[in-house]
């Protein structure tokens, strides 16, 4: 059903080489960005959940004096 429908269309052949190449480029840039990023900051990002809400105020409290 839905090949016939899309055989009808002119040059739809193009909207799969750019739906590979838009995800190719949002792959590697993410994937590009996540080696690029410090260790450590990616240990205070993890341990984000883990922490109380108190806690996440007294560690952005003291960013913001320093």
């Amino acid at each position: 059903m839905f090949s016939q429908n899309l055989s009808s269309i002119d040059g739809v052949s193009i909207f799969p080489i750019i739906s590979l190449v838009l995800f190719f480029v949002i792959f590697s840039s993410v994937l590009y960005w996540v080696l690029k990023q410090d260790k450590s900051d990616m240990e205070k990002l993890a341990s984000i959940p883990l922490q109380d809400n108190n806690e996440i105020k007294l560690n952005e409290e003291s960013k913001n004096e320093k």
